[in-house]
């Protein structure tokens, strides 16, 4: 079987040491985790974990029912098969010269990213939207030097099923 990416919505107790059993859990079956983000839902007793990793179905479905075993796990969704929508968001700082400060900030609107810092040399840039996105705009401000960059690692949220208007 192919490995494929998954994203996994996992919701939890927001308890001290929960974030710590699950990394464990993968890392003690030797699992790799992608990507990973977590903070409180509505509900402050709940986190949300967005998990990005790659595998085959079978080594999923071990993922999802360790995860399910977990004391404190409240749900696990692997929104890979849904529809889902999907955003990172990445800071990075980029050499700008004189002479490129006029491209930079091109690419930076055509990516509806803002420019959030300015010093002597360089442009620190906040840009959003989903892993083919960042992949891009990335692609583009290499040339120019990326000196520092931080990255959120994918968030996402399944999608309502459409309601049928004729219904």
């Amino acid at each position: 079987m192919t490995e494929k990416k998954h994203i996994l919505s996992i919701l939890v107790d927001n308890e001290p040491g929960v974030l710590s059993r699950i990394a464990g859990l993968f890392s003690g079956r030797g699992y790799n985790i992608e990507s990973l983000c977590v903070a409180e839902t509505m509900d402050s007793k709940i986190s949300r974990i967005t998990m990005v990793t790659q595998g085959d179905y079978l080594i999923l479905e071990q993922i999802k029912k360790q995860l399910n075993k977990l004391i404190n796990t409240i749900k696990v969704s692997d929104l890979t098969e849904l529809e889902y929508v999907e955003r990172e968001m990445a800071l990075v700082k980029v050499n700008a010269k004189l002479e490129h400060r006029a491209e930079i900030l091109r690419i930076t609107d055509i990516f509806r990213g803002q420019v959030v810092d300015v010093g002597q040399d360089h442009f620190t840039i906040m840009a959003t939207g989903g892993s083919e996105k960042m992949a891009a705009i990335l692609n583009l401000l290499k040339p120019f030097g990326i000196r520092e960059m931080a990255r959120t690692g994918s968030i996402a949220l399944c999608r309502e099923p459409k309601r049928n208007p004729d219904k």
